[in-house]
């Protein structure tokens, strides 16, 4: 762990431990300067912000809205080393209470569980690069709103989604590794996206352990096909890019994957998102997986559909 502090003792660690410490232990001072370069960039399906102290200032407004959030880090899947950066895709489940007013609106005193996936490039201690997403639609089920209406309302208050066009470079430009289960993950998600549904019997456990946006919770091929046909169905015409690959085999671990993708085009087809508005979207999604002897045992997947939904109700006719 070159460049990091001696009390972490790998890079899952280092993940883990800086997650509870900025946002549970209060490290929101020194600490967010101590583990995020100045000029980090950081991507969610709602923008795109530079610098600490932006990051500083969403995490305090949330911490406001969720005031006894804890996150739970189940895994941290990895590549890279100390010399050139770590890239890792950590999966989170958090769970608080909505007790403060705040961008989700009054404070509805109700618990909210959702996941959450961060790819964070690390080097020298800090991270400088970030794409993350939650599941921002299960959230708002949660306080009791549906993502349209939601997403609606905001869009009508000025607010617009990540698009492909915001981007910009940050420091890390790497793609992953090359380990087998990375490219296999990979594969099956290009098939998906290629309407190979007829993949999922082949590839996935029957009994498959499936967590999708919404707070869907699934089993078995049925539930793989829905999610996924959902999402294809409404945005048929769209561009699907693989922009980071990742495969481990570590020692008390399943085998398992993460895969940072996208989907750029037009919502001109009938799916998950209604009837075809015509609307330009950019869809930020990742993926990660766990593999056992009969295929895909455990897949987690998340895009956010309000942001799918802002972007329909700004750019189309629904």
């Amino acid at each position: 762990m070159k460049g990091f502090d001696p009390k972490f003792r790998d890079f899952p660690d280092y993940i883990l431990k800086i997650t509870k410490e900025i946002w549970e232990d209060r490290g929101l001072g020194a600490r967010m300067k101590d583990y995020y370069h100045p000029e980090v960039v950081v991507r969610t399906p709602w923008g795109i912000s530079v610098g600490e102290p932006a990051m500083t200032a969403a995490t305090m407004a949330t911490v406001v809205e969720f005031p006894d959030r804890e996150l739970l880090g189940e895994d941290v899947i990895w590549s890279g080393d100390p010399e050139a950066g770590m890239l890792s895709s950590h999966r989170i489940y958090s769970r608080a209470t909505h007790g403060g007013s705040g961008l989700f609106g009054a404070a509805t005193r109700r618990p909210i569980g959702i996941y959450a996936l961060a790819d964070c490039y690390a080097k020298d201690g800090q991270i400088s690069d970030e794409w993350l997403i939650r599941d921002n639609g299960g959230l708002v089920r949660q306080i009791g709103e549906e993502p349209r209406d939601w997403a609606l309302r905001k869009v009508e208050q000025g607010m617009r989604a990540f698009t492909a066009d915001q981007d910009r470079a940050g420091p890390y430009s790497g793609r992953g590794n090359e380990h087998a289960l990375g490219q296999r993950l990979a594969e099956l998600l290009e098939r998906l996206m290629a309407a190979e549904f007829s993949i999922i019997p082949e590839a996935w456990d029957r009994a498959a352990e499936l967590h999708y946006p919404g707070g869907v919770e699934g089993h078995g091929w049925r539930d793989a096909d829905r999610a996924w046909l959902g999402l294809r169905a409404a945005f048929p015409s769209a561009e699907f890019t693989v922009h980071h690959v990742i495969g481990r085999e570590d020692p008390m671990m399943a085998p398992r994957a993460a895969v940072r993708w996208s989907l750029d085009g037009l919502h001109d087809g009938w799916g998950a998102f209604g009837a075809p508005s015509g609307a330009r979207v950019h869809v930020m999604g990742i993926t990660q997986a766990e593999f056992g002897p009969w295929g895909l045992r455990r897949e987690w997947t998340l895009w956010d559909e309000t942001a799918i939904w802002m972007q329909i109700h700004a750019g189309g006719a629904a």
